[in-house]
């Protein structure tokens, strides 16, 4: 199994969720790995850790979602693993419920997220984000 984190969602992605009218909820497991140290693009000189960063995005995107109708299901640090075998562990586990995958879609594409997704790509050395729904 190859696993890569990545920072951003694919566009091809993107579009299939805006193309699917399902209205069932959809929950968002996040594995995060964050720098050592935040690194602004813009040059800005925050002398934060990557998760300070990344928890200022994670303020102002909660509001927004749970403005949009989602929620957060849970938050944690990841402790250990238990089954399989990966390279590096991820360090927080997080999971949004959203009230539909073209919801998620209209959240991540907004002008507000991409305004401050600069936090969340200082903060971010990658993540996977699976996405679930009920059985």
């Amino acid at each position: 199994m190859k696993v890569e984190n990545a920072v951003y969602p694919t566009a091809d992605g993107l579009r299939a969720l805006a193309q699917d009218a399902s209205s069932t909820p959809i929950a968002m497991l996040n594995l995060l790995k964050f720098r050592k140290k935040a690194l602004y693009k813009d040059g800005r000189a925050d002398d934060i850790s990557g998760l300070e960063a990344y928890q200022r995005y994670a303020a102002a995107m909660t509001r927004i979602v749970e403005r949009e109708g989602g929620r957060i299901l849970f938050t944690g640090r990841v402790a250990g693993l238990v089954i399989g075998e990966v390279g590096e562990l991820w360090d927080i586990a997080a999971i949004m419920e959203y009230p539909s995958r073209a919801a998620f879609q209209r959240i991540a594409t907004m002008p507000e997220v991409r305004a401050i997704g600069v936090h969340r790509e200082a903060g971010l050395e990658g993540q996977l984000l699976i996405m679930t729904e009920t059985l």
